[in-house]
């Protein structure tokens, strides 16, 4: 998590409240599907890959690639990491002070931004992700719309920075980045929600766009730096 003012010790006991062992067991499950069935698209062969506020890694345990590096402030992603992944414990906007300029291919960032303390903060982090991106690399970023939400944005008492899809496309503009990609609406708000997460419906549901209008309450906005 990037938070500046939270400590590892305080992400922890709030994650270890806001989702119990089996959820935590399911929510891995659902992740497997959704980078086998979707985000492996955007991974590059023998790519270098960076996991922005990576919780439970998730993502970048499912995820092949030569290098997988995982960031986050909770003690938790240290032990939820696989073998494969390097971990650092680290603000977000750090993260050009221990990776080398334009060495990694692919940044992933699901659930993050919202919990940023502001609009300066998140132009911090996308201008370190900008020098770490080599020419070409894209980011991918998964998030709450505040568009569809509304009022339910604010359900998480972590949750400080709403934003929309047009907001983050102007934040990637600013920083230096290309959108190549925006949907308003992807995936449901959380994986707390009652929708079923059997594979069968899942694998359904990423391929059916019309039902990400129904149900869509996060965006996806894929962003590239310029370059070859």
């Amino acid at each position: 998590m990037p938070s500046s003012h939270s400590t590892a010790g305080d992400l922890e006991h709030l994650y270890a409240h806001r989702f119990s062992a089996r959820e935590r067991i399911e929510k891995a499950k659902l992740w497997r599907i959704l980078c086998d069935d979707f985000f492996s698209r955007y991974v590059p062969p023998d790519a270098t890959i960076l996991d922005l506020g990576a919780g439970y890694c998730d993502f970048i345990n499912n995820v092949r690639g030569a290098r997988k590096i995982a960031v986050d402030l909770n003690a938790e992603t240290v032990r939820a990491a696989a073998s494969d992944v390097e971990v650092l414990t680290i603000d977000l906007e750090r993260i050009a002070e221990l990776i080398e300029p334009e060495t990694v291919d692919l940044v992933f960032a699901s659930n993050v931004f919202e919990h940023l303390r502001g609009p300066d903060s998140l132009l911090a982090v996308l201008a370190a992700v900008h020098r770490v991106l080599r020419p070409g690399g894209r980011i991918v970023v998964t998030q709450p719309n505040v568009g569809p939400l509304g009022a339910a944005f604010w359900d998480f008492i972590d949750h400080t920075l709403p934003l929309t899809e047009k907001g983050m496309a102007e934040a990637m503009g600013i920083t230096g980045f290309e959108v190549i990609e925006s949907r308003a609406r992807f995936l449901p708000y959380t994986t707390k929600s009652r929708l079923p997460k059997w594979s069968v419906l899942v694998r359904a549901y990423i391929r059916l766009r019309p039902a990400h209008w129904f149900f869509g309450k996060q965006m996806l906005i894929v962003a590239r730096k310029p370059g070859p």
